[in-house]
């Protein structure tokens, strides 16, 4: 470390800035450089060994886990269920060679995240997998009154969970759009959005969604190469469907087994959506199965701005796992949510437009008209049954502590480092402009 300091002021006394930014950039250049190399590679590439540390963790986190799903591959039950979600990290091995030459704070960082990671995966694990314990007729279903009970929690703020910051807030000519984000103590970013189109109907949004078909043709959700639908109930209208979702280059694509479900409460509809096991879909290493999703709406006529009931309101709650660390996971959501989210307006007015002119019904658009009707006595019965959340808008005069605290440390070295050596104002400036630029950086993030 004395070495590296020792070159760095060699540079830094040059007699012209010219000089010092060439030194910099021959000196940390190459360094860069092999980053990005190996950022690249390790993303595109990734060998079969990579994969050994997880499969030990998951069998030390529990035992009983581990008896029940042998139990249910006796039985020829939907062993799929019961393997955990990947929570990240699991493609770090978790070789002890490679482990002595990191150092004790990092490994400390990525054990404590471990940590709370299989945490997190024993709570999610289905406490009961065993399909041929009894149960009532709808909970034999992908998607159960439960859910149902969760989405109205969330809707209403009564889930008792962290309070949601408002992290972005646009409009269009004719849609409006509002997110939030919270993050839990255990499981990855959740997300709260709050869209209104104009002049469009509950029902024409509901069935917008649920088209897959129309999805992939028109292309306004990008991200979807393949969809097919596995199972459906006639009866509730409830579908189990097998997504193949297209990721960037570094990432290797997803795939999802995802049971729905809606319920119909007057003009107001409750859509479910969550991942679920699913036997009939094996398990492959590419592309990589996401077992953590959910994705549910409530969609409801709203007043527009001439008073009447003609627009509509879309309350989207959404959270995964994708396989890759939460932090990265939210600057990427961040960079790209607005991005993703005007591409839904030209696509729901397509889609409006091919309804007027008679265009025939997709399958999943005819299953998404059959729902399942509620009393809404009963969903207010919901509002009370666990704590109240918050939520924050933009506008709030009060900011989280734990944002300024990293711009805080970055000038406070930066002023200890600049008045201990004494090399002149060129060496303060340029420390100085270095820790302003890490200090935006931080407060970005």
């Amino acid at each position: 470390m004395a070495l590296v300091w020792k070159v760095l002021l060699e540079i830094l006394q040059r007699p012209t800035v010219g000089d010092v930014v060439v030194e910099l950039v021959l000196f940390l250049g190459p360094v860069w450089i092999a980053v990005l190399v190996g950022l690249v590679v390790g993303w595109t590439w990734k060998p079969r060994w990579a994969n050994l540390g997880r499969e030990k963790s998951d069998l030390k986190v529990s035992r009983s886990s581990e008896m029940v799903e042998r139990e249910v591959v006796a039985s020829g039950s939907e062993s799929e269920g019961l393997v955990l979600p990947s929570l990240g990290f699991n493609f770090m091995p978790r070789l002890d060679s490679i482990k002595a030459q990191l150092p004790q704070n990092f490994i400390a960082w990525v054990s404590e995240d471990r940590v709370k990671k299989e945490a997190f995966e024993i709570e999610t694990a289905p406490a009961n997998s065993d399909c041929s314990a009894p149960r009532v007729e709808n909970e034999q279903l992908a998607v159960t009154t439960e859910d149902l009970e969760h989405l109205c929690q969330l809707v209403e703020v009564t889930d008792g969970g962290p309070t949601w910051l408002q992290v972005m807030d646009r409009s269009m000519h004719t849609m409006c759009y509002q997110a939030w984000r919270r993050d839990p103590e255990i499981g990855p970013p959740q997300y709260r959005s709050r869209t209104v189109f104009e002049d469009v109907t509950p029902e024409l949004v509901r069935d917008f969604f649920w088209d897959d078909e129309f999805r992939i043709q028109s292309k306004w959700d990008d991200m979807l190469i393949h969809s097919e639908t596995l199972e459906e109930c006639p009866t509730t209208g409830t579908m189990v469907v097998h997504w193949i979702r297209k990721f960037p280059f570094f990432c290797s694509n997803r795939e999802y087994t995802i049971g729905r479900r809606i319920w119909e409460s007057g003009r107001t509809y409750y859509c479910v959506t969550k991942g679920v096991p699913c036997s009939s879909v094996p398990r492959r290493n590419k592309p990589r199965r996401v077992d953590l999703y959910y994705s549910s709406w409530c969609i409801r006529a709203v007043e527009s701005s001439n008073g009447q009931l003609t627009s509509c309101e879309v309350l989207l709650f959404h959270h995964e796992d994708m396989g890759i660390p939460w932090e990265i996971a939210k600057l990427g959501v961040r960079q790209g949510m607005w991005g993703a989210v005007k591409k839904i307006e030209p696509g729901l007015r397509a889609y409006q437009a091919a309804r007027r002119s008679g265009a025939p019904l997709s399958r999943c658009a005819f299953m998404a008209q059959i729902n399942t009707k509620v009393n809404p006595d009963y969903l207010r019965s919901l509002e009370t049954t666990n704590g109240s959340s918050e939520i924050e808008t933009l506008n709030s005069k009060e900011k989280p502590l734990g944002k300024n605290i990293p711009k805080f440390l970055i000038i406070g070295g930066a002023v200890a480092l600049a008045c201990s050596l004494d090399r002149g104002l060129l060496t303060k400036a340029v420390i100085f402009g270095i820790a302003r630029r890490f200090a935006k950086v931080g407060r970005r993030l």
